[in-house]
């Protein structure tokens, strides 16, 4: 008889599993930059890990491709925007930046997913996460450009947002606390 977690990893093929698998399999191949067989048998193996019904936390949902698309798009945009506007303080000679940093609190319900706006962030030239407070839903952020701190909060509040619609948690999860972290 296989084991519980291996029969979780092979079982429960569906149309949306297979495309996943799939989806991963072709990404982790990108990542090691080659397709190679080596690369696509240990792909499926990880992507069929990652899909497995019954493993990991059953409270995390699941992917929403929409608000993906949508959320991703956003994060080009704003490396577009930031590469340009830092590429152009570099080149000029005036130094046009005006430094400072903002507190920005997002939503209880967006705290589940502030590693992920976080790090889109501070990916993002030009801005940094330099404190976060997960009890109170507080990011500090440094931005080089502070030309319009409305605007920033309300761009965190969209990523958080679209954060929420793509990788959804199931309903009456509560907030994650930094105590729960351990």
């Amino acid at each position: 008889m296989i084991a519980r977690p291996a029969a979780a990893v092979l079982t429960g093929f569906t149309v949306r599993r297979v495309t996943m698998i799939l989806i991963l399999t072709v990404v982790w191949c990108v990542l090691w930059e080659r397709f190679s067989v080596a690369n696509l048998l240990s792909g499926v193996l990880a992507a069929l890990v990652v899909t497995a019904k019954g493993l990991g936390d059953p409270l995390l949902g699941g992917v929403r491709p929409v608000p993906l698309v949508r959320l991703t798009w956003v994060v080009f945009v704003d490396l577009v925007r930031s590469t340009t506007e830092v590429v152009f303080e570099i080149v000029t000679l005036k130094d046009r930046s005006s430094e400072s940093v903002v507190a920005v609190a997002v939503p209880p319900e967006a705290r589940r997913h502030m590693l992920f706006y976080t790090a889109a962030i501070t990916l993002t030239p030009g801005t940094v996460v330099v404190d976060t407070d997960v009890d109170t839903g507080t990011l500090y952020i440094h931005l080089l450009h502070d030309t319009d701190v409305d605007a920033t909060i309300a761009h965190v509040a969209r990523l958080a947002e679209l954060a929420c619609l793509a990788f959804p948690v199931a309903s009456g999860v509560e907030p994650v606390r930094s105590g729960d972290a351990s």
